[in-house]
Formats: structure tokens, C-alpha cells, sequence
């Protein structure tokens, strides 16, 4: 099964929590916002969504 990554820049505040917490490194810092380098990597926890207080992140089946 593989997830889909629905970012929304806009609202990203790059607090950077979603680095911090994604267990296979699927974000990156860039520019100053958070930024799914890896998207591919999803394992679909939704631990980044759940840390994201600006509502940035949703993570969808594929």
C-alpha cells in the first residue's frame, strides 16, 4: 500500500516538527518550511500530521 502526501505550503509555519518525528525521514527543512523530499518513503503513520498544529499535512491512501 503505498499514501499520498497532501501538503499545504501555505499554511506550513516551518516549525520543523514533522522532521523531528517522521520515523523515515520523508521531510526536510528548505527554505524555511518543511518540504516531503521523500514522499515515496511514506509508511502512512500520520505521526507528521498529528504534530502539525497549522492543519499543513494530510495523509491519504494512494
Amino acid at each position: 500500500m503505498s499514501y499520498k502526501i497532501d501538503f499545504d505550503a501555505d499554511k506550513c509555519i516551518g516549525c520543523g516538527q514533522c522532521v523531528d518525528i517522521c520515523p523515515v525521514s520523508v521531510w526536510e527543512m528548505q527554505d524555511g518550511k518543511s518540504n516531503p523530499v521523500n514522499a515515496e518513503e511514506c509508511l502512512g503513520c500520520e505521526s507528521c500530521s498529528g504534530v502539525c498544529e497549522q492543519g499543513a499535512i494530510a495523509i491519504v491512501e494512494d
